[in-house]
């Protein structure tokens, strides 16, 4: 399914120039802690099947000309089994105050179809279920992250508390594709309306990642 905004030109797609950084939270149906981090996918989710949803808050970014700072985006996953076998599903919402550029781009880029390093999502995602503009909130207050998006998403993920309570714990030196440091996260909200799911995570798995991303150059 595409929905780039009607007139947009096709061409150029995995060759603009693309660059994000900022801040990712995910909420999964996995008992925390998600094995997917360490086990690049390898090792199974911890039901068997994985559903999650996600938020990104872009702080930097830009999809060729087009700037991307201050942007929301929020994302569901659903994958049948081990994740780097592929065969996910995936569904956008794309912040309501990007300009129809921007919109476009952020749907390549999450659809894998700008390259770099979501590129991975044109390879394991075989059904996009489709993009939409909403007004997509991601809040931090303390160490509390919310992504809030319309009635459809509404989660809130914590940092588990290690023996030093002033230390996060946190998953450093992966090979993860969002980055290489995770901080171990749980769910306080996690419920998804959105695309036929009715999903639940509360007390479930969460990670919390800076990203840097970026595309062809």
């Amino acid at each position: 399914m595409d929905n780039r905004h009607p007139g947009a030109p096709k061409s150029g797609q995995g060759t603009v120039p693309w660059a994000i950084k900022g801040e990712l939270i995910l909420n999964c149906n996995c008992t925390v802690f998600c094995p997917c981090v360490v086990s690049l996918g390898k090792h199974a989710p911890t039901e068997g099947y994985c559903q999650a949803w996600a938020g990104v808050r872009i702080d930097e970014g830009h999809y060729g000309d087009e700037d991307l700072s201050g942007l929301n985006v929020g994302l569901i996953l659903e994958i049948p089994g081990l994740m780097a076998r592929g065969n996910w599903k995936a569904a956008a919402y794309i912040d309501e105050r990007a300009s129809n550029d921007a919109y476009n781009g952020l749907i390549d880029i999450f659809s894998g179809k700008a390259r770099g390093t979501t590129g991975l999502f044109k390879v394991l995602v075989s059904e996009f279920l489709g993009a939409e503009r909403a007004p997509v909130i991601f809040e931090t207050e303390g160490k509390t992250r919310r992504l809030i998006v319309g009635k459809q998403i509404h989660g809130e993920v914590v940092p588990v508390g290690g023996a030093d309570s002033d230390q996060d714990i946190v998953v450093t030196n992966t090979e993860y594709w969002m980055g290489p440091d995770i901080t171990v996260a749980t769910a306080t909200k996690g419920r998804v309306r959105a695309f036929g799911r009715v999903w639940d995570f509360d007390g479930r798995s969460a990670e919390i990642c800076q990203i840097d991303w970026k595309g062809p150059r």
